[in-house]
């Protein structure tokens, strides 16, 4: 038998297959990119018939006993009383909503006690705002469903307007305690608690549809997981629900992770908390990764060259031009959500290398800000698990563990949200007692270099020195 995993990320479908006999695992990933244009916003059937696709190449003649749903937190968007989109889906990059924001931010005390109840600054990317930007735009948003991509795909495979706490937690309607929605930020918001989906527990099963069967060329009926965040089902999949263990993700855009036994919320907003399916999560997040990796090829070398191309070894490190990599604005700990990126210290020397190596510090360097924030909250982690897109880069790999002066860690599986959509099924189904019980094997630990670290550390003060002006 095989668990089908099925993800809809930032701007990939993703799908793995996995035999329960055993243990082993295929991986796909589609890039739906440049289907979706510029990708600050996105059509919610182009992002779910990629993921279906990519599902059933898989899983094609394959006897799948359970699918388990995978997506990106804080995407939004209107859909009508049919389940028809109306807008666009407003992924987290997508700032529109600045403006709002920006007013919503000077009442400290509203800043403060909704940051206490939802874990959530007063930021664009939470859908919360995105919907208040809405009706600033003429929309009647009393009139519509209010979803997102990991619901839609929820609705389009089971026929169910449902969704996990988990994925609710990032969308600042949530009560972080209660782990119920939060009735000042309904109002807030003009919304009723029937056009949000029902919240459902993520051990509950629906079966799947005839419609979403036919799509995935699978028999119906077969068991559902719904859709989790991808960032809640990436600390199973690193084996990382134990408190001392972090996940350091590089992605489409950058986070960083911790389980904690209670909501982590500091008097000053800086470090975000939200739910997986295991209990709590503390953590902060960069809206900039390899999305300004991806921006520097298309405009700066208009597609003509390529990762290998540009990359070379670390170089005079101390000399690289510093990147603030603020091009989709800034979320931990500053969460200014207006804030635009650039170049400082560029000097007529430089070319595209380092001003190529000036970004992957860049990324790096506003991570470790947001590791400075969060350890002074919850304390130094025993262990960091790294994934994402970073790991197709054995010297931008080798740079992070080298800023950040500690040994990270490397699992077997680059896709650590799917593997965990897999270990939640596995419970689901009994095959497994818990999910936090899961450890993956460590394939590679990247380790640091003392002298190395201490250059970064003076780019870091440069970096620092741009980034408060």
């Amino acid at each position: 038998m095989w668990i089908l995993a099925l993800e809809a990320s930032t701007t990939s479908a993703k799908a793995m297959l996995y035999d329960m006999r055993t243990g082993r695992f295929t991986e796909r990933t589609r890039s739906f990119r440049k289907a979706n244009g510029a990708g600050t916003v996105q059509d919610a059937e182009t992002v779910y018939r990629y993921m279906v696709q990519t599902g059933r190449e898989l899983a094609e003649g394959k006897e799948v006993a359970m699918i388990s749903l995978s997506g990106t937190w804080h995407s939004m968007m209107l859909c009508d009383r049919d389940i028809k989109p109306v807008t666009p889906v407003y992924p987290w990059s997508y700032t529109g909503a600045s403006g709002v924001c920006d007013r919503l931010r000077r009442d400290e005390s509203f800043v403060h006690e909704y940051y206490h109840r939802t874990g959530c600054m007063v930021n664009a990317m939470y859908p919360i705002f995105k919907l208040l930007h809405l009706r600033e735009q003429g929309y009647r948003t009393e009139d519509y469903y209010i979803m997102g991509q990991g619901t839609y795909n929820n609705y389009r495979l089971t026929g169910k307007r449902v969704t996990t706490a988990c994925m609710a937690s990032g969308t600042g309607f949530l009560n972080i305690h209660t782990g119920e929605y939060d009735q000042e930020s309904l109002e807030t918001a003009q919304v009723k608690r029937e056009q949000l989906c029902a919240l459902a527990d993520y051990q509950k099963t629906y079966p799947l549809s005839t419609e979403g069967a036919a799509a995935l060329g699978l028999r119906p009926g077969i068991p559902v997981v719904l859709s989790n965040a991808d960032g809640g089902l990436n600390q199973i999949g690193a084996g990382a629900v134990r408190e001392e263990y972090m996940t350091c993700s590089v992605g489409t855009s950058g986070a960083l992770r911790l389980s904690t036994k209670c909501p982590i919320l500091p008097d000053r907003p800086s470090v975000w908390c939200y739910l997986s399916p295991k209990g709590w999560l503390g953590g902060a997040a960069t809206a900039g990764g390899c999305n300004c990796i991806d921006w520097f090829i298309d405009k700066m070398t208009a597609g003509r060259m390529g990762y290998g191309q540009l990359e070379d070894e670390e170089g005079c490190i101390t000399d690289t031009p510093v990147f603030l990599p603020f091009l989709f604005g800034e979320r931990c700990p500053g969460w200014h959500d207006g804030r635009r990126g650039g170049f400082a210290y560029v000097d007529a020397g430089h070319g595209i290398r380092d001003l190529y190596r000036g970004i992957q510090q860049g990324v790096l360097f506003q991570l470790y800000l947001c590791y400075e924030f969060l350890t002074k909250s919850a304390g130094d982690p025993k262990r960091i698990l790294l994934s994402g897109g970073i790991l197709n880069s054995r010297i931008w790999t080798q740079m992070c563990a080298d800023i950040f002066g500690r040994e990270m860690e490397v699992q077997e599986s680059k896709q650590g949200s799917l593997m965990g959509a897999v270990i939640l099924a596995r419970e689901v189904m009994k095959d497994l007692r818990d999910a936090g019980d899961y450890e993956p094997e460590i394939r590679e630990v990247i380790r640091p270099c003392g002298k190395r670290h201490r250059q970064y550390m003076e780019q870091y003060e440069r970096y620092l020195h741009v980034y408060h002006k």
